[in-house]
C-alpha cells in the first residue's frame, strides 16, 4: 500500500486548469515537505512544486511559476497543486512525495496523467 495517492489529472485544452490532490492514508502530510513530481515520456523526473512541512513555505520549478499553485489542507491530509494556464509541455504523469525525494524507486505511487493537448 503506497503512502503518497495522486488523482485529479486528465486531458486538458491549452490555457485550461487542472488541480491535483495528493492524499496519504498512513503519514500525516503536514509534518512533513512534501513536493508534486512530473516525468513527461522517455524523460526523468523532474521537481515541479514544493511545500514545506513547517510553516508551509512554497517554491517552484522556474518552468511553472505564476501558474502553478502548491497548497495542503491539514484536515484532510491532502496536497493540491492547481494548474492554470496550461500547456504541452505540462503533460506528464504527476506524483507527489517527500521534498527532496526519496532516493528509492519503489517509494513512488501510480501519479496520475495529465494530458494538454488540442
Amino acid at each position: 500500500q503506497v503512502e503518497f495517492v495522486e488523482s485529479g489529472g486528465g486531458l486538458v485544452q491549452p490555457g485550461g486548469s487542472l488541480r491535483l490532490s495528493c492524499a496519504a492514508s498512513s503519514i500525516r502530510l503536514s509534518q512533513y515537505s512534501v513536493a508534486w513530481y512530473r516525468q513527461a515520456p522517455g524523460k526523468e523526473v523532474d521537481w515541479v512544486a514544493g511545500i514545506t512541512g513547517r510553516g508551509s513555505t512554497t517554491d517552484y520549478a522556474d518552468s511553472v511559476k505564476g501558474r502553478f499553485t502548491i497548497s495542503r489542507d491539514a484536515a484532510r491530509n491532502t496536497v493540491y497543486l492547481q494548474m492554470n494556464t496550461l500547456s504541452p509541455e505540462d503533460t506528464g504523469v504527476y506524483y507527489c512525495n517527500y521534498w527532496p525525494a526519496p532516493g528509492d524507486r519503489n517509494a513512488w505511487g501510480q501519479g496520475t496523467q495529465v494530458t494538454v493537448s488540442s
